[in-house]
């Protein structure tokens, strides 16, 4: 399987865990991780060799040209790093037909193999909503999304390489940024949502993209009363846990349960 992640030195750590959640929730599965950065060192390329399982899982360096972005709109609120996830199609082997992007506060408990194997029919992206109504509606208010469409978290993402290499149009990305950047809060995944929220898989957050505010929020809608989830049910059934937003258990200000898959994993690996 081919992972991609885009990170700086301060989530070290954390994508370590991550890493060994991904091979030891995935004995059989060889992956390749794809590391987009600017700026990380040798000596953190070799920390995170160290720690990884060289069996199951092959670390490749990517170090992006800055000429890669030329003419992008970047400021410091938009650094040029939001990109590697909205153009990875064009940075990637051209080898590759199909990867799934992870953000470095995740976790992965259970087999990927139902995700990874999606059939994209024609869509770019398979990805989760994460957000319930009305902060779905104002987002697509916001971005002028299809009213078919949902707003999605891009930190779990499928990507379909070969359609989008054929269709992403590098400068229709720069230009919505400029028309738009006054309302970008999230400013890349509101890019992949407002350009192609018509061409997204949306797939279940509760098995793939699950975060301590929307198991609250699923757990306290009145309609869910009797189908609330507790810890057991997320250990059978979900997939991918994501540490979002400012709660994340390596903090000593943490609340939240979830924290003991990451606890688990991290004994493994920074203990």
């Amino acid at each position: 399987m081919n992972v991609l992640v885009t990170l700086n030195s301060n989530y070290l750590n954390q994508l370590v865990v991550m890493l060994t959640s991904l091979t030891q929730s995935n004995p059989e599965i060889h992956f390749i991780v794809y590391i987009a950065h600017t700026s990380m060192t040798e000596g953190d390329f070799k920390f995170i060799n160290r720690q990884v399982d060289s069996e199951n899982c092959t670390i490749v360096e990517m170090s992006i040209d800055d000429n890669l972005f030329h003419g992008a709109p970047i400021t410091k609120r938009y650094p040029k790093e939001m990109y590697f996830r909205i153009f990875a199609a064009q940075f990637l082997p051209k080898s590759l037909d199909r990867i799934l992007y992870l953000d470095p506060d995740i976790v992965v408990i259970n087999p990927l193999s139902a995700l990874y194997s999606i059939d994209f029919q024609e869509n770019l992206f398979a990805a989760a909503t994460d957000v319930y109504q009305p902060l779905e509606i104002i987002n697509k208010v916001r971005l002028k999304m299809p009213k078919y469409s949902n707003y999605v978290n891009s930190g779990v993402m499928m990507l379909n390489l070969p359609m989008l290499r054929k269709y992403q149009k590098i400068q229709e990305v720069f230009d919505y940024i400029e028309e738009y950047r006054n309302r970008l809060i999230f400013p890349d995944q509101d890019v992949i949502n407002g350009l192609y929220a018509g061409r997204i898989i949306i797939v279940d957050p509760k098995i793939y993209n699950l975060s301590e505010r929307y198991w609250l929020i699923h757990n306290l809608k009145p309609k869910n009363k009797e189908c609330k989830i507790d810890l057991d049910w997320i250990r059978r059934n979900t997939v991918i846990i994501h540490y979002c937003g400012k709660n994340k258990p390596w903090k000593g200000n943490y609340k939240g349960k979830l924290g003991t898959f990451y606890r688990s994993f991290e004994k493994h690996t920074l203990g």
